[in-house]
């Protein structure tokens, strides 16, 4: 039993358990996302699906952290969540937190009584892609929601009591919409309020629609000393409590870390810092 490629996870789930039990991203239509592209869609069978944790067991008996691939695994049936979820908890007896990705739409097709079952059965944490929180960003890039559907998506996890950790992009919003990116992106996650918020820089991959619009002409990427600028605009604008925050993905210009908002001033210190430093991960090394 192997995975199928690609298989992707957030950074936080490096020493996590990781179970295939979808293939690929049930949307799969932003513009800038290459990860399962030459990947469509599918749910395992459910026999598969018992196979394949039966496969991590052997090979991770005490995990402590169950993260569910591949993109979007909150949009299967209820009722099967809750039987997966009811036998990692049996068939992992150290197992203390299962988290999987969530797409906006995939969260809104989950009643409220839906998602508190789901936590009550042992779902800790969902990872949702906000990207940006401007409607015209947002539109640009074939997301599928709107800022306000988003904010409704984020805030009924929450509510459900599990924990939420979102995920912006940098840079999404090109040389033309930058500021709107960063207000828009400070408006929404301040209405989400979520534990955890992770910046990325954008990375355009060939054949992706966003890198024949940059060939085009139509989209331009932010230089890096405007990537800084975006992010202080949206540190200086979010409005969130005890939210942990990071920038430490590969793709980032600037490595960040805090707490928000009580890190707020010197995270902000950090940046202008590096700006006048020009210390900066070089563009040949990001995502390595």
């Amino acid at each position: 039993m192997t995975y199928e490629a690609p298989l992707y996870r957030p950074p936080s789930e490096a020493r996590s358990l990781i179970l295939q039990l979808t293939l690929g991203c049930s949307h799969n239509q932003c513009t800038f996302c290459y990860m399962y592209k030459g990947k469509p869609y599918r749910v395992k069978s459910p026999e598969a699906m018992r196979e394949h944790i039966a496969w991590g067991k052997a090979i991770d008996p005490g995990a402590r952290r169950i993260f569910l691939a591949d993109g979007n695994v909150l949009g299967l049936e209820t009722p099967l969540l809750l039987e997966i979820l009811t036998t990692l908890y049996r068939e992992f007896p150290a197992l203390e937190r299962v988290s999987l990705y969530g797409g906006p739409g995939d969260m809104l097709g989950k009643t409220p009584e839906e998602l508190a079952s789901l936590h009550k059965t042992g779902l800790q944490l969902v990872y949702l892609g906000v990207e940006s929180g401007s409607d015209t960003v947002l539109q640009q890039v074939r997301k599928g929601v709107t800022s306000e559907e988003m904010i409704t998506a984020g805030v009924r996890v929450r509510e459900a009591g599990i924990h939420l950790s979102c995920m912006l992009i940098s840079g999404l919003g090109g040389t033309t919409h930058w500021e709107e990116h960063a207000l828009e992106s400070a408006r929404v996650i301040s209405a989400i309020n979520p534990e955890y918020l992770g910046l990325l820089t954008l990375l355009v991959e060939d054949n992706t629609p966003l890198h024949r619009q940059i060939q085009q002409g139509s989209f331009h990427l932010l230089p890096a000393e405007k990537v800084l600028a975006e992010t202080r605009l949206l540190l200086e604008n979010l409005q969130v409590t005890d939210c942990t925050f990071r920038s430490n993905h590969p793709s980032n210009y600037l490595n960040l870390a805090g707490v928000l908002n009580q890190d707020q001033q010197r995270l902000l210190a950090e940046i202008q810092e590096a700006g006048e430093q020009g210390r900066l991960r070089p563009e040949g090394w990001r995502a390595l």
